[in-house]
């Protein structure tokens, strides 16, 4: 239905008149004379009825007209919820418990007045699909993974590297270590159940195992991290990697130990990526809040040798406590 034809015939209920609605209109009253002419024979009924004082609704006019304000009501309020400015912010992490769910609280805590919508999609396709399509205004995203290149029309920009830590359960061989080395990693069983072949943190965990040799399984179904703390909780023989900012919680008898690695750190390259036409104000708050809030990086990074921090002379700060999983 057309909305113009059904707001030109409120009007002319509104002012009796056809010329009187043309001026409120701002149009001709041939304009006008039209319109409810064409609204007329889609419904199949006359709507007015001409008088000497101007126009008459005649019984199907009026029973309409309470439906055609609601209809143009419903337009505004539709209009309204895509308005820039005027519907949530919609940003997709990957995790609600990592570094990614991280930088959204901080942003949320910053700017309690932007509303916002955290939305969850696990796949790097679905994401950026999303994001071209306006379902969703941003993403966090590792964009330098091999083989996924990014559209023309999606920009990003490197907001975070999250240094990767060792959690092991009390019984394992590194679990009195302060720190820990690439170099002693190898030999021992870091399990990641629930990688992605193809996936950006599955390319990732790839790189760590072609650059240093590690053992890397991703074997058995992925049950989430209560499960998985579970595991590495009871079995000596094998550790996983957490993310240093993210956030778990596990049962006191667990004596997990998180063990920052060093020379070098491997560190898992957040970006942020979002459509380059994008008009919601609020991402333009969101990414001047991220370039305050993290450190400053190229604009998209590369996958390697940036994905590691540099061999420091300094030996890191010990074991600060339970809190973890990061990277996929």
């Amino acid at each position: 239905m057309d909305l113009e034809a059904v707001r030109t015939f409120v009007a002319v209920a509104d002012a009796g008149q056809f010329q009187k609605a043309a001026a409120d209109l701002s149009i001709t009253q041939q304009a006008v004379s039209k319109r409810v002419a064409a609204l007329e024979r889609a419904l199949g009924m006359r709507l007015f009825a001409r008088a000497p004082r101007g126009a008459e609704l005649t019984i199907d006019g009026q029973a309409f007209l309470p439906h055609a304000r609601e209809l143009l009501r419903v337009a505004e309020r539709a209009v309204a919820s895509v308005r820039p400015g005027r519907r949530p912010l919609r940003v997709d992490v990957m995790a609600s418990r990592g570094a990614q769910a991280g930088l959204m609280r901080g942003f949320h805590r910053a700017h309690p007045e932007i509303d916002l919508d955290v939305v969850m999609l696990l796949e790097f396709g679905t994401a950026v699909g999303a994001v071209r399509s306006g379902a969703i205004d941003a993403t966090f995203r590792a964009v330098a993974a091999p083989g996924l290149p990014l559209p023309e029309d999606v920009v990003s920009v490197r907001v975070l590297d999250e240094p990767l830590q060792l959690l092991t359960g009390p019984a394992h061989a590194l679990a009195g270590a302060r720190s820990v080395t690439v170099e002693r990693l190898v030999g021992h069983r870091i399990w990641m159940p629930g990688i992605v072949p193809g996936s950006e943190w599955g390319a990732y965990y790839d790189d760590l195992v072609d650059e240093f040799g590690l053992t890397i399984e991703a074997t058995g179904p992925n049950f989430g991290s209560d499960a998985l703390l579970d595991t590495i909780a009871e079995t000596p023989a094998l550790a996983t990697f957490m993310g240093e900012p993210t956030r778990l919680i596990w049962p006191a008898g667990h004596g997990l130990r998180r063990i920052p690695v060093t020379d070098p750190t491997p560190v898992y390259p957040h970006a942020l990526l979002w459509h380059r036409d994008n008009p919601h104000p609020a991402l333009a708050v969101l990414r001047a809040h991220l370039a305050a809030a993290t450190t400053a990086h190229d604009a998209a990074g590369t996958w390697r040798p940036d994905w590691v921090i540099p061999p420091s002379p300094v030996s890191p700060p010990t074991n600060s406590g339970p809190d973890a999983p990061g990277g996929g």
